[in-house]
């Protein structure tokens, strides 16, 4: 028997909210609507009163966090991922409530927990939503047995602009392939909401990929046509696949900071993209409309945050929110309003059954953490991750007596998880030295060399206080490159093949870790050319969270692997590809440029008035890419044939066929992802030279052809037109093709008609 109704588990989600929205004051309203960071204790030998204001800030948090707890002021913490931390808040908060309302739990789960994934755009790059789909239910069955309900995942913002630091984060650069990895995602974190699965929470709405010049929490301006063809179709396939949660942006979209853009929120999230959930400013976002000089003070912010359409604010101090009764009683708000929002936030908690189960049990947290299962898939995934860019027949690595290992990335067990990761144990990763070592066995000879330092960021990561080991070993530091230089071309020398890993240490990308260049850190690549010099073959291993200037590499390496950032068993898995026991069939989710001066570069621009001098707009250089959009090479070999269409003329609204005959030539069994691109001729707008329009990663074995068919209709082919202001199919002439990149030569024709003339 319960007292109250909303305790009764047996009645709806709704009538339960609201027999508790009516029981509610305003100033309890106001703390459910409240997310505080909470970092826990400062961390040992922390001079905090040395670092930034902004920085002090995280980390004079608990006794702000404890009094809110006590009193019920809170409605969702973050950062927490400890389960018997969870648990002693939940039951403070939870006693400090009148109506014992649980909180909800939120973290950065971005590419995993403690086991670690492949960055998000390197999981982009696997071209295989299925297998992102099973990488983000590990991530939310370790998140929910460590207490968090809900991840701050996945990003899915296109991002055209590899200088932007938080590119490693992204689904990449085209709507089509970013809209099918960010529903796989959502399926993946939330599946049917059960015991161990997290709310979803897709950010960053809208158009924060977009920010000028690269620059991170920059403006950005973009047209209605582009923001709905190119930025909202993503965040549209999330909500369809069910996410509860979205997050909204820092910056100011087309003047108005999104976290206060009713039109955004309202108009768009809720009218035309028919999301029902909660919407979360990103950190500090409705605070800081008064530091982008849009409200007039924290009372402001607050109302106009809410008049907008946000539902909880996410703050480090003072929240603005605080002042939600005051905006109140001033009129800025009405009680409707701030109970809509209420509503919102009360209904995810009901849906999460955190007032039947507010606890998590702390005996089994470990088990689930330290499963060998998740480990093998970590692995599997970075095997699909990895991107074969070059290869003269140094690859695989099945003659190779000795092998020469060189690059301070080699060794770093941090580097190798990338950032964004805060709940990984930083010995249990294995590294690429390990990992080649290991394969290597006792015949092969593997020896490693250093080689050079990679200087650390000019300006330190806020984020390095939050992570326990944020540089792994100080590969910053060396006390002489010149000999390390040398070292290591002598001991590439000695050996049949020499392996290279060079890139970017971790904290080089993410939030706040823009580029103004796309060079090698430090003396990187003179150190690639000292290896070349010698003779012996050498395989360059990039990693890195984005595409960096390899024009010298790629045109004297023997081959180039874009490992990415590989995570916990990142080694394992790049030891595989080298040694051929995986051929590797990864696909560039971005375009390559040649050189920082190129960016932004798309493979999906509009066709110039003067298209025979596409790859001629520099007169200094080529404008076209080092590689295309898609691209990829194999350990096989395949052949495209047989192009075809179910109609070569249909009507607009009607779906047609296009079916390839894919034949892997080789004798070597492999994937191949098989992409699909469109061309309209004409018709309401002008459109890009090509469009991604289906893709399928499709295994084959040596010898074996298979038809590969594609389906495509109104919801491919249509797109928002600035001149008619809405969505459009023309009566058009299609130019269709297949292959293996955007670059794709085997081409069709179908023509659409407006008078349903088909045949």
């Amino acid at each position: 028997m319960t007292d109250f109704a909303f305790q009764d588990a047996s009645l709806s989600t709704d009538a339960r909210v609201e027999d508790l929205l009516s029981r509610m004051t305003i100033e309890e309203k106001a703390g459910q609507l409240t997310q505080y960071f909470c970092f826990g204790e400062v961390p040992e030998g922390l001079d905090v009163d040395s670092l930034p204001p902004e920085h002090q800030a995280f980390l004079r948090q608990p006794q702000m966090v404890e009094a809110a707890a006590a009193r019920g002021g809170v409605g969702s913490l973050l950062f927490i991922k400890d389960a018997a931390v969870a648990n002693r808040y939940q039951r403070k908060v939870i006693d400090g409530s009148r109506h014992g309302i649980p909180l909800l739990f939120g973290f950065d789960v971005i590419h995993g927990l403690r086991t670690v994934f492949p960055v998000p755009l390197a999981q982009a790059a696997s071209w295989d939503p299925a297998i992102i789909e099973a990488a983000q239910q590990v991530a939310a069955r370790e998140a929910r047995a460590s207490g968090i309900h809900w991840s701050f995942a996945p990003m899915i913002d296109i991002a055209r602009d590899p200088r932007w630091g938080r590119i490693v984060e992204s689904i990449g650069e085209d709507p089509h392939l970013g809209s099918a990895v960010a529903a796989a995602q959502v399926r993946g974190f939330q599946g049917d909401l059960g015991a161990d699965r997290v709310l979803a929470g897709p950010k960053h709405f809208a158009g924060y990929g977009a920010a000028r010049g690269g620059r991170d929490y920059e403006d950005a301006d973009v047209s209605d046509a582009e923001l709905r063809n190119v930025y909202l179709p993503p965040f549209k396939a999330a909500i369809d696949a069910g996410a509860a949660n979205i997050m909204s942006a820092y910056m100011d979209l087309n003047g108005v900071p999104a976290s206060g853009n009713a039109w955004l929120l309202t108009d768009v999230l809720r009218d035309e993209l028919e999301f029902t959930g909660f919407v979360v400013s990103d950190a500090n976002a409705v605070k800081s409309m008064e530091a982008q000089h849009f409200a007039e003070d924290s009372t402001d912010a607050a109302a106009r945050a809410i008049r907008a359409g946000l539902d909880m604010e996410m703050a480090v101090m003072d929240p603005a929110f605080d002042t939600l009764p005051t905006a109140l009683e001033k009129g800025l708000i009405t009680e409707e309003q701030l109970d809509t929002a209420v509503r919102r936030v009360l209904s995810a908690k009901f849906r999460l059954g955190l007032f039947e189960n507010p606890f998590v049990d702390e005996d089994t947290s470990e088990a689930i953490l330290t499963a060998t299962s998740h480990r093998d898939l970590a692995q599997h995934v970075a095997e699909r991750s990895v991107v074969l860019l070059k290869n003269e027949s140094a690859l695989p690595l099945r003659d190779a007596a000795s092998i020469a290992v060189v690059g301070q990335l080699a060794d770093s067990k941090r580097d190798t998880l990338g950032p964004w990761v805060f709940g990984h144990v930083t010995e249990e990763t294995v590294s690429i030295l390990e990992g080649i070592r290991s394969r290597a066995g006792d015949g092969i000879r593997v020896d490693y060399a250093p080689g050079v330092g990679i200087p650390d960021r000019v300006f330190p990561s806020p984020f390095d206080a939050q992570d326990p080991d944020p540089g792994g070993q100080d590969i910053g530091v060396v006390d002489n490159d010149d000999a390390g230089i040398e070292n290591a071309a002598t001991v590439a020398a000695a050996a049949d093949v020499a392996i290279v890993v060079v890139g970017e240490r971790q904290n080089q990308s993410g939030e706040t870790a823009s580029r103004s260049t796309l060079d090698l850190p430090g003396r990187q690549l003179e150190l690639v050319q000292k290896l070349v010099e010698t003779g012996t073959p050498v395989v360059v291993v990039l990693m890195s969270g984005r595409p960096l200037d390899l024009q010298w590499i790629a045109e004297n390496a023997s081959s180039i692997i874009q490992a990415w950032y590989p995570g916990t068993r990142g080694g394992d898995a790049i030891a595989s590809v080298l040694f051929g026991d995986v051929s590797p069939a990864g696909r560039l989710p971005v375009t390559w440029p040649r050189h920082v001066g190129q960016v932004p570069l798309i493979y999906s621009h509009n066709r110039t008035f003067a298209p025979e001098n596409q790859g001629k707009r520099y007169w200094n250089e080529e404008s076209t890419p080092l590689y295309p959009f898609g691209y990829g090479l194999s350990y096989a070999s395949f052949d495209y044939t047989n192009l075809s269409l179910s109609s070569d003329t249909v009507a607009i609204g009607d779906r047609f066929a296009v079916s390839v005959d894919v034949t892997n030539t080789s004798g070597v069994d492999a994937d191949d992802v098989v992409q699909l691109y469109i061309h309209q001729r004409y018709g309401s707008s002008s459109r890009p030279v090509r469009e991604l329009k289906g893709f399928e990663r499709v295994a084959l074995a040596a010898g074996e052809t298979r038809t590969v068919t594609f389906g495509l209709g109104p919801d491919e082919l249509r797109h928002w037109s600035a001149a008619t202001k809405t969505w459009v199919q023309d009566a058009t002439t299609l130019d269709i093709w297949v292959g293996a990149d955007s670059t794709a030569p085997l081409a069709t024709v179908l023509t659409i008609t407006a008078n349903g003339d088909s045949k």
